[in-house]
Formats: C-alpha cells, sequence, structure tokens
C-alpha cells in the first residue's frame, strides 16, 4: 500500500506557543537589564518569568495534548532507543517534544525556576534586594544571590545556545523545521495523529490561568514592600 500523506495537525496549542516567544523575550530582557543594571526593569522582567513559569507547569497538566508533561516524560530505554534511531509500535516520539527535545525543556524550565527563585531572595548589599529576602537567612540569602549573578545566569546561557544550535542542527542535517510549529502550531504529520485541544474554551481556561500566575507575581512582589 502507498503511504499515507501526511496532513497539518495541531501540535502546540495558542497558549503554549504565546508563553514560548513571551518567555524567550523575557529572558533576554532579563539578561540585558541585568548586564546594562537597570535593576527595576530587571525585577520586572523576573516577576513577569516567574507568572509565565508558573503559567506553564499548570499548563503542563491542562493543555493541549502535545503540551501535556504526561506526552513528554520518557523512560532511559525509550530515551536510549531514540538516540539509537529505534522506535517501539505505537510510538509517536516526534510529534511534539522528542525525547531529548524533552530533557531540553524540562532542564530549562528547573533552570530558569531556580534562577527567578533565587532573584527573590537575593540581596547585593547595595540596594536591590529580593522581595522575599526578609524571608530567609543571611547564609541562604548569600548561596542565593552568588548563584543568581555568577553561575546561573552562565548556565542558562548556555541551555539557550544549546538550544538554538539544535534548531539548526534540525534544520540543517534533518531537514526539519521546529520554529515554524511554533508559530502556527502545527506540524505535516500522518492523519491519524492526535492532535492537541485548541479551541476557544482550552484558550479561555488559559487566559484565566495566565491571570491568575501574573496575580500571583503580583502578590509575591507586594511581600517585599
Amino acid at each position: 500500500m502507498p503511504e499515507e500523506a501526511p496532513s497539518s495537525v495541531r501540535v502546540w496549542d495558542l497558549p503554549t506557543r504565546v508563553f514560548h516567544w513571551l518567555l524567550a523575550v523575557t529572558v533576554f530582557a532579563a539578561i540585558g537589564t541585568a548586564w546594562a543594571e537597570a535593576m527595576a526593569w530587571h525585577f520586572r522582567c523576573g516577576l513577569t518569568a516567574l507568572g509565565l513559569l508558573v503559567f506553564r507547569v499548570l499548563w503542563g497538566f491542562v493543555g493541549g495534548r502535545w503540551s501535556r508533561f504526561a506526552s513528554f516524560v520518557y523512560a532511559p530505554s525509550t530515551l536510549l532507543r531514540y538516540l539509537r534511531g529505534q522506535t517501539g509500535p505505537g510510538e509517536r516520539l516526534d510529534v511534539g517534544h522528542t525525547p531529548t527535545g524533552a530533557l531540553s525543556v524540562f532542564g530549562l524550565l528547573a533552570l530558569l525556576l531556580l534562577q527567578v527563585a533565587t532573584g527573590l531572595v537575593a540581596d547585593d548589599e547595595i540596594s536591590n534586594t529580593g522581595p522575599l529576602n526578609r524571608y530567609v537567612s543571611g547564609a541562604i540569602a548569600s548561596k542565593a544571590t552568588s548563584w543568581h549573578h555568577s553561575v546561573g545566569q552562565w548556565v542558562i546561557l548556555a541551555m539557550i545556545v544549546l538550544h538554538i544550535a539544535a534548531i539548526v542542527w534540525y534544520r540543517m542535517k534533518k531537514r526539519v523545521d521546529l520554529v515554524r510549529p511554533m508559530l502556527d502550531g502545527d506540524k505535516p504529520l500522518p492523519a491519524d495523529t492526535p492532535a492537541s485541544a485548541d479551541g476557544l474554551a482550552q484558550r479561555g481556561l488559559a487566559l484565566v490561568l495566565l491571570a491568575a500566575c501574573f496575580g500571583l507575581a503580583g502578590w509575591v512582589w507586594s511581600l517585599g514592600n
């Protein structure tokens, strides 16, 4: 039988795509404002990142099919088989996040959450303190500040470089465009591939969650004032 022609399948729902690009802009803005010592804006970027990251954690449980963590939590054996180019019966490892892509996503989310958390309790002993600094000991604040100002930002920059390099490698070596699906949400896939829900109800839920997450970020900021 001839191979079935691929169809355009919705993989990335609109809330996931908006999150992705907003987070990218926010992270670069946070790095730039830190280097420029524009600390008022740096704190705003940090709180924006906090709201976005909390939203993504929640969306990982209630979002579209391929945005849910359950769709890209892989066993070590699956990762090893994927690295060897082997796919088991019924596996759809290249629809959403691949096993290697999943490692990148979880790693970057964890590092960004750590960077935000350390910023919330940091104290540069000059004029800037995080809004939660008063709730931790001086020793914890000192360690958090050291990580936030040095190791943390360089590890995140390294992860960003690796992320971009992977996108370029997929485009040049495997002829797979990872950017376009994150813009329009669709991938050419077999017609029987389950699509992510991306209707008005899904988007309305995302707006409610996002508003609640930014409300949480605003409340965290108020604790320091």
